[in-house]
């Protein structure tokens, strides 16, 4: 008989617990010890040890496998566990990271936490039944032709506990929705259907949901200045390129654009000098639109945008052509946005142009143009023109953000894959690329999204675009969409108007006649809101709370990750006292590890 001390942790949240009976076996190199009851009684937060003695030696331990059985009681529980603790009788310590919800009658195998890679000549049968477990849970379905695969879940009830919201964060998210709504209800035009009467009174939305930058907006908007930066640093700084040429589909001459380069310059030269930027939403060509709302036809355009930098190092629009009317929590709330956001009767039926024959023909061609260098900061930046562009903030925070992502992923992902021979023989990660390829990526081969990876510099990066795209990406277009949509004329959802074909015909009025309506304003606004404001329960980047990672240099790696994020974050801060606005989004203490909203 061998004996061993196991300690199992119980979740701090207020339902971990379970009243279901608990039961462990060990397994080790010598095989698998008999099933031994535990307790049937576990507290939140609670630490408990236990002897458990077995019949023989299994050996060094290799798992631990948990049994969640029904107690005496006709219910059961989920369970919450953290991690688990065995020692042996030589007193030696196995810890096994769990960090996940337990539910139904089931049993879980966990390995041990030391992390190691497998490779073809080294299978382990265990692993295999457990990925073919996972595969059964995690299925595949078809959204829309042409766009991405997504989980197989038609509501967040059908996700695995494991992915759901916590329940703090559910209760926060529903609150700060709600809250806004009850601002907009309270000043009685949540149901006007008319247009508004005068630009300055869609700033009265909002008392308590504002804050100082966009109150700037409103103050600046109509700025042409205000109006470049907003590409740079505003809610999409990916589409601003270098112009060299000017498209043959905007016929801009030099003396159309004269009177705003003045007297010592002209068109052609400022091409030349690399100061002319092109921003084309030429996406949104031939998106099927004239939806209805508050019965009436809506209206998208698909524009392009001539900037110039003058010698003052703001960027000017020169001229605008509109030819055409035009991996926490994320998949709980990519689940919410597909039934309530863009879904069929969802908030974007209310509150923009397109309806779901135009989202899914966006979504393709969004896919279309999907490139692996796009998706990487740096080639992104290079292949843009804009290395040298002043005020580019997002470029000059996320640079800062990327090296310490790169750095901290090649020192964890060399510290296990020793060569690149270790790369192209692990069978799990070559499947994982393999699937985002298929799943995610639609085999796009011009897209240059690799399908295998065959090198240890090649996964740095891989893995570098996933964490990045996933946390700081994420937070630079989301999280800034409060600050420069609570002021509507600044980026209005739709037009009830076509846009005007003629030059110098434009007034007020017919501004006003093309602005959404008082209630769709206000839908849009509670909406914004509710998605630029992070529920609770946040796990800000490079916080790794749960410790999946055991061993003491991985653990040194993520504290030097998380130095060096800190340090990061007062730059940012530093910097932003001389910005003329402030530039939040980024910076590391406001960005979450994943997205979760």
């Amino acid at each position: 008989m061998v004996s061993y001390k196991v300690t199992v942790a119980t979740g701090k949240d207020l339902f971990s617990g379970t009243i279901d009976a608990i039961s462990i076996s060990l397994l080790g190199v010598n095989g698998e010890s008999d099933q031994k009851k535990l307790s049937h009684l576990w507290f939140p937060g609670k630490v408990r040890t236990f002897d458990v003695t077995i019949e023989g030696d299994v050996g060094e331990l290799l798992s631990v496998r948990l049994y969640k059985e029904r107690n005496v009681l006709p219910i059961s529980d989920a369970w919450y566990v953290q991690y688990i603790h065995v020692t042996s009788p030589e007193g030696k310590l196995y810890q096994f990271p769990v960090y996940q919800w337990i539910s139904g009658q089931t049993n879980v195998l966990i390995p041990e936490g030391t992390a190691s890679i497998r490779s073809t000549s080294n299978g382990d049968e265990q692993r295999t039944k457990e990925l073919e477990k996972n595969r059964d849970v995690y299925k595949w379905k078809l959204y829309s032709p042409g766009a991405p695969y997504c989980i197989d879940a038609d509501s967040v009830k059908n996700l695995p506990m494991n992915e759901s919201f916590s329940l703090q964060k559910q209760i926060s998210f529903l609150i700060g929705m709600n809250l806004v709504e009850i601002e907009i209800r309270l000043r009685g035009i949540s149901k006007r259907t008319d247009s508004w009467g005068k630009l300055e009174d869609s700033k009265l939305l909002f008392f308590f949901n504002r804050t100082k930058i966009s109150d700037e907006v409103f103050r600046i908007w109509k700025e042409d200045s205000f109006f470049g930066y907003q590409f740079l640093n505003g809610v999409n700084p990916m589409l601003i390129k270098k112009c060299i040429k000017l498209p043959e589909n905007f016929p801009v001459s030099s003396s159309m654009v004269a009177s705003s380069l003045g007297t010592s310059t002209d068109l052609v030269k400022e091409l030349q000098n690399g100061n002319i930027f092109l921003v084309d939403y030429k996406i949104l060509e031939g998106v099927p639109q004239n939806k209805l709302i508050n019965k009436n036809p809506q209206y998208i355009a698909a524009p392009m945008c001539l900037l110039w930098k003058d010698p003052e190092d703001q960027l000017l629009p020169l001229a605008i052509q509109l030819i055409i009317p035009h991996l926490r929590y994320t998949l709980d709330i990519n689940i919410l946005a597909r039934r309530k956001l863009i879904g069929p009767g969802g908030v974007f039926d209310k509150i923009i142009a397109l309806g779901q024959a135009g989202i899914s023909d966006l979504l393709k061609k969004a896919m279309q143009e999907v490139t692996y260098s796009g998706l990487c900061l740096p080639d992104d930046i290079e292949a843009r023109g804009l290395e040298a562009i002043p005020n580019y903030y997002y470029r000059d925070d996320g640079r800062m953000i990327w090296e310490a992502m790169e750095s901290f992923v090649s020192r964890m992902v060399r510290y296990y894959y020793k060569g690149d021979e270790s790369v192209r023989t692990d069978p799990e990660l070559q499947a994982w690329v393999a699937e985002i390829y298929e799943k995610g990526f639609l085999q796009h081969e011009s897209s240059g999204i690799p399908s295998s990876l065959e090198t240890v510099s090649s996964l740095v990066k891989y893995l570098t675009m996933v964490i990045f795209r996933c946390s700081t990406q994420h937070a630079a277009m989301n999280n800034s969409q409060s600050d420069f949509y609570t002021w509507m004329p600044n980026g209005p959802t739709t037009m009830k108007r076509p846009p005007l074909s003629a030059k110098g015909v434009t007034t007020l009025q017919t501004i006003l006649d093309s602005l959404p309506d008082v209630n769709t304003t206000t839908r849009a606004q509670i909406t914004v809101k509710g998605l630029s404001k992070e529920p609770k329960d946040q796990r800000r980047l490079g916080s790794y709370p749960d410790v999946h990672f055991i061993e003491e240099t991985p653990q040194k790696f993520i504290q030097k990750f998380q130095e060096k994020l800190a340090e990061i974050s007062e730059i940012i801060n530093e910097k932003n006292q001389s910005r003329r606005l402030s530039y939040l989004y980024l910076d590391p203490k406001m960005t979450e590890n994943a997205v979760s909203i």
